[in-house]
């Protein structure tokens, strides 16, 4: 029975599924990137199997799980056919454990090619947890809100520049109006498990392209020793004038139900104020996109600065002035601006 640790596992072909036989609540609470479900047992069988463990004693609980697994063994079988018609397979399960080797055993009889997870989930968690403290060279791009920060990132990306996509693995924007147009959040177990992923691959020897963000996306929040390295990494601050900001933000927004932005607005209420609140519904209600932005973007703008003025001490800012929010144009700024720094700072 071939067990591999997880830098193997995780560098085996990709045409070899992953297969994850944790209980289906498990498994929608955090997975490996990519993973396909085969559960060996239900949300249920799994729960009663746990209690039959702590109140009864293990080999009860052993028993019970047999009697679960027998009449499974087959429609397992057909699965995993489904999932994986090469019968050449990656598995996992908790700890690497009963319920894996089962269906390993299970499986190999059927005659597939089955490489186990040696210590099984909990150790992909492990190496995620290793990626966020693994020191890496990082460039912030900064910039007011509307200064089209993400288009940049795109823009280094098709240039062949490795980028890190926060915001678009937390499905958010980043502000309260950050979820408008976009997927669900996944839970903060699933975007650590992508965000390490996303990690994995990016390369080792080169400066890594990060948006600048605050500790939490939404729901969700960047590991600390992540963050730490991002608040102490060099920031490529975009200046772009107010006047281009406004009408970008305006057409962005204006693409979205009028009630999710009203809902955006509320949930901002106590920091705009009674009246700014009050101006930006009616701007809202009678279509005129641009007044709302230019109503909230003060606040937004006063709290970039508050922000930028309690930066830590002794990080490196360099502002790179822009005429517009072009995303090819401001890549090609923060591209030549990166490279006056000395490498010493990296």
């Amino acid at each position: 029975m071939a067990r591999s640790p997880i830098a193997d596992f995780l560098t085996a072909p990709a045409t070899v599924p992953i297969l994850d036989v944790r209980a289906p609540a498990e498994y929608a609470q955090g997975h490996i990137p990519g993973a396909l479900s085969l559960p060996l047992f239900s949300n249920d069988e799994r729960a009663r199997i746990g209690t039959t463990y702590k109140q009864v004693n293990p080999d009860k609980a052993v028993l019970l799980g047999l009697d679960f697994f027998g009449p499974k063994l087959r429609t397992l079988v057909e699965q995993a056919k489904q999932l994986a018609p090469s019968q050449a397979v990656r598995l996992h399960c908790w700890r690497g454990g009963m319920r894996s080797g089962a269906v390993q055993w299970l499986l190999e009889l059927a005659g597939f090619q089955v490489n186990l997870l040696d210590h099984g989930y909990k150790d992909y968690r492990r190496w995620a947890g290793a990626e966020f403290a693994r020191l890496r060279p990082l460039y912030i791009v900064g910039g007011y809100t509307g200064s089209g920060k993400t288009e940049v990132l795109h823009a280094l990306a098709a240039q062949g520049q490795p980028v890190l996509d926060l915001e678009g693995l937390a499905h958010h924007k980043g502000s309260s109006f950050g979820s408008l147009g976009q997927p669900a959040q996944p839970t903060q177990e699933q975007f650590e498990n992508n965000l390490a992923a996303a990690l994995g691959a990016l390369p080792a020897d080169q400066p890594v392209w990060v948006e600048d963000e605050s500790r939490s996306i939404g729901s969700l929040h960047i590991p600390t020793p992540l963050f730490d390295q991002m608040q102490a990494a060099p920031l490529l601050a975009l200046d772009v004038p107010r006047a281009a900001r406004v009408p970008k933000l305006a057409l962005e927004y204006g693409r979205h139900d009028a009630g999710a932005l009203a809902s955006a607005i509320l949930r901002l209420r106590k920091r705009l104020g009674g009246l700014v609140t009050k101006e930006a519904l009616a701007a809202i209600a009678d279509n005129d996109m641009n007044t709302m932005v230019d109503l909230v973007l003060t606040y937004y703008d006063k709290t970039y600065a508050h922000t930028m003025a309690s930066a830590p001490t002794g990080r490196l800012t360099v502002p790179v002035p822009a005429v517009d929010t072009d995303g090819v144009a401001n890549a090609a700024l923060v591209l030549a601006a990166a490279a006056t720094l000395p490498q010493t700072v990296l």
